[in-house]
């Protein structure tokens, strides 16, 4: 690669899941750890922080005193997915990483980021949510295989055999 030509973009999804940082640890493993210092690509970890008003759902007599605490919440996840996420590329001598909080819908954010970055490449963990739940809840990683202007990898943590 020339001096001074930009590095291909990869952003990473991730929130407080377990699954969320093993595609992380896999993804720092495998296109990070390996090259370095001279990584293949300029890596952007993003969290998407769920509004407060929308996190409670419910509109109603209460809700007003109840979202202070719930956006309190909100706010300390959003610092210890940071937190992990710096102290996971900092095990791995992974340096150069720009970490990124938005608040809303991770499904809208990631793809936004996606077109902010002109990211080459999204990495999404996968919940392995059944069908019945990924229809309430929405699967980030569906909506963004479709809807991303980019390539998704979608990072599956094995199941263990007992």
């Amino acid at each position: 690669m020339a001096t001074g030509e930009e590095k291909p973009v990869m952003v990473v999804g991730v929130d407080e899941s377990e699954q969320s940082t093993y595609a992380l640890e896999w993804t720092l493993d495998r296109f990070f750890a390996p090259y370095a210092p001279n990584f293949p690509f300029k890596l952007f970890i993003v969290h998407a922080k769920p509004n407060a008003v929308s996190a409670v759902g419910l509109a109603g007599p209460g809700t007003a005193e109840v979202v202070p605490y719930v956006d309190a919440d909100l706010k300390h996840t959003a610092a210890r997915v940071v937190d992990k996420a710096k102290a996971l590329c900092q095990s791995k001598s992974v340096h150069g990483t720009v970490i990124e909080v938005f608040e809303g819908d991770a499904r809208n954010i990631l793809c936004e980021v996606v077109d902010k970055h002109h990211a080459s490449l999204l990495v999404v963990g996968s919940h392995g949510y059944g069908a019945i739940k990924r229809a309430v809840l929405g699967s980030v990683s569906d909506y963004c295989a479709h809807h991303a202007h980019c390539s998704v990898m979608i990072v599956k943590k094995p199941k263990i055999k007992v």
